[in-house]
């Protein structure tokens, strides 16, 4: 399938206008999160230390029951959450209880538990029981933001040895769009009633959109870096048959074109992939496939309609500043 040769380059305003307008909820999701929660986002156990129950039951169980049950066990299970699944045809109740100090108590009240749901709702199958100690949380979670900065600060320095300066900035404004539709997302969902939490398993869909993301990018910022020694001549349009003089702008219109199909291609097999494992997957792994799929899908709406429309923008504007003053630098010698 070939695709129609489209202008990209020229409605650029439109593709920027719409990421500002996508990424306004989100930004917005972050900073109501700053307010509520002190975080960004919603932290999971894995930053803030607890453990996650995960049950697995022959018969349906009424959620309000577990958190009655819960809510009377101790002050240690108190405003624990509650969630329900199905996993292959049976009720799963998966419960996030904070961290204890105590090992042996943290045993103790564990083992009570269960008794009082086997009385209760009767026999059921311990999927898993993970658990996040209060100390580790704080270090994951300085490791991850940490992993982030170095890779974005990698990405700048590859990029502009690579390339150019302007390159790495574009490139880098894309990235920070789809981290922040991608947070702004999860943010918003953890302020719902769901409740959404975010682990380490995000922190590793980010680093993987992130490079997903600016491999996409560099493919296309490739092809405009070979086409750019076409800029200044002139070529026929294919519609009207008139002679026209590129210039960068439609040399980096005509390398997205070359590289769409398969920006598209690749995208859209790890999409139906995505797709799959979100719906047949497991519950413990659906944030992590659906932060991936909103980051892919992101990365590649920003690799062709973001990153390079704003180096067209960045390279008109240097252009337009040069013939600026040249002109006032003609006009200020005396004939």
């Amino acid at each position: 399938m070939k695709f129609p040769h489209v202008d990209i380059v020229k409605p650029r305003m439109w593709w920027l206008g719409l990421s500002l307008l996508v990424t306004g909820p989100g930004l917005i999701g972050i900073i109501m999160s700053m307010i509520i929660l002190h975080a960004p986002v919603r932290p999971g156990i894995d930053f803030t230390g607890g453990a996650i129950l995960q049950y697995q039951f022959a018969k349906p169980v009424e959620l309000q029951a577990v958190r009655d049950i819960l809510s009377k066990a101790g002050e240690e299970l108190r405003g624990a959450q509650v969630q329900g699944a199905t996993v292959a045809g049976k009720e799963v109740v998966i419960m996030r209880t904070k961290a204890m100090a105590d090992d042996r108590k943290d045993e103790e009240v564990r083992k009570g538990l269960k008794e009082t749901l086997r009385q209760k709702f009767g026999d059921f199958k311990v999927l898993s029981e993970d658990k996040v100690s209060g100390i580790v949380g704080p270090e994951l979670l300085s490791n991850g933001l940490l992993a982030l900065v170095l890779t974005f600060g990698a990405m700048i320095a590859y990029i502009k040895f690579r390339f150019r300066f302007d390159f790495a900035v574009c490139a880098i404004i894309a990235l920070f769009h789809d981290v922040l539709i991608l947070v702004g997302f999860f943010a918003i969902m953890g302020l719902t009633p769901q409740q959404t939490e975010v682990d380490s398993l995000f922190i590793s869909a980010v680093l993987t959109v992130i490079g997903f993301s600016v491999h996409d990018t560099i493919v296309v910022f490739d092809r405009i870096r070979e086409n750019q020694k076409y800029v200044g001549s002139y070529a026929t349009d294919e519609k009207t048959g008139e002679k026209y003089k590129r210039t960068f702008g439609t040399v980096a219109n005509d390398s997205i074109n070359q590289t769409l199909a398969r920006s598209i291609y690749t995208s859209l097999t790890v999409i139906i992939t995505l797709t799959a494992l979100y719906f047949l997957g497991g519950t413990t792994t659906r944030d992590f496939v659906l932060a991936m799929l909103i980051g892919i899908i992101s990365g590649t709406y920003s690799s062709i309609f973001n990153a390079s429309c704003l180096l067209v923008w960045w390279n008109e504007i240097q252009a337009n500043k040069k013939a600026s003053s040249k002109t006032s630098t003609t006009s200020a010698t005396p004939a």
